[in-house]
C-alpha cells in the first residue's frame, strides 16, 4: 500500500482537499480525482503542452508538476477560465478565428495564449508565437492559433478576470468543449 499525503488546491475557484500518492502528477489530479478532463494529457514528456493550466497565476504543463508541489496552490484549468455563456476572450477568438483543428492541444494553447495576454495585452506577432512554441499543434492550425491570440489581445480583454461575449447561439456545452474550448 502506497503513502498517500494530503494535498489542498484551489480549482477555479473551489477548494478541494485531496489523499493523493507523492508520485501522482497535478495533469491526473485534475483528470482522475476531479473529473476536470478539458486538460489533455498528450505526450507525457512535457513536449506537447495540451495539459497547460495556470498554477498560482502562472501557465505550467501539467505533466511536470507533482500535485503535492501544487499543495496550497490556486489552479486555473480550461474549465474555469470561461462558461458556455460567457467565454474568455481568447476561448471566443479561437472560436471566431478558426484556431483549432482537432481540438486536442485547443486547451493548453487557450491557456497559453491567456498567460502570455495576462503578463503582456499588447504582445507582437513574434512574441504570441514565442509564448505557444511550447505547445504542440499537429494539424498544422498555428496560423489561425497565433491569430486568434492576436485577436483576443486587440480586443484589450485578455485577462483571465474578464469573461469574453455571450456565445448567444452557440451549440451546447458539449459540442463547445468537442470542439477544444473546453467550456
Amino acid at each position: 500500500m502506497s503513502h498517500r499525503v494530503p494535498v489542498r488546491l484551489t480549482v477555479n475557484g473551489v477548494r478541494h482537499e485531496l489523499d493523493v500518492e507523492p508520485r501522482l502528477l497535478l495533469v491526473h489530479a485534475l483528470r482522475d480525482q476531479l473529473g476536470l478532463t478539458g486538460t489533455h494529457v498528450g505526450c507525457d514528456t512535457s513536449n506537447c503542452g495540451a495539459c497547460t493550466v495556470h498554477l498560482d497565476g502562472q501557465a505550467v504543463k501539467s505533466c511536470t508538476v507533482l500535485a503535492v508541489q501544487a499543495d496550497g496552490g490556486e489552479v486555473t484549468t480550461i474549465e474555469g477560465l470561461g462558461t458556455p455563456d460567457s467565454l474568455h476572450p481568447v476561448q471566443e477568438a479561437f472560436w471566431d478565428h478558426h484556431g483549432l483543428q482537432c481540438g486536442y492541444c485547443t486547451p493548453g494553447m487557450i491557456m497559453a495564449g491567456a498567460d502570455l495576454l495576462q503578463r503582456n495585452p499588447d504582445p507582437s506577432e513574434e512574441e504570441v508565437r514565442r509564448a505557444l512554441e511550447g505547445n504542440l499543434c499537429r494539424c498544422t492550425g498555428y496560423h489561425n492559433i497565433v491569430k486568434a491570440v492576436m485577436a483576443a489581445a486587440q480586443t484589450g480583454r485578455g485577462s483571465i478576470s474578464e469573461p469574453g461575449p455571450t456565445a448567444e447561439g452557440r451549440e451546447s456545452a458539449a459540442e463547445l468543449a468537442q470542439e477544444g474550448l473546453g467550456a
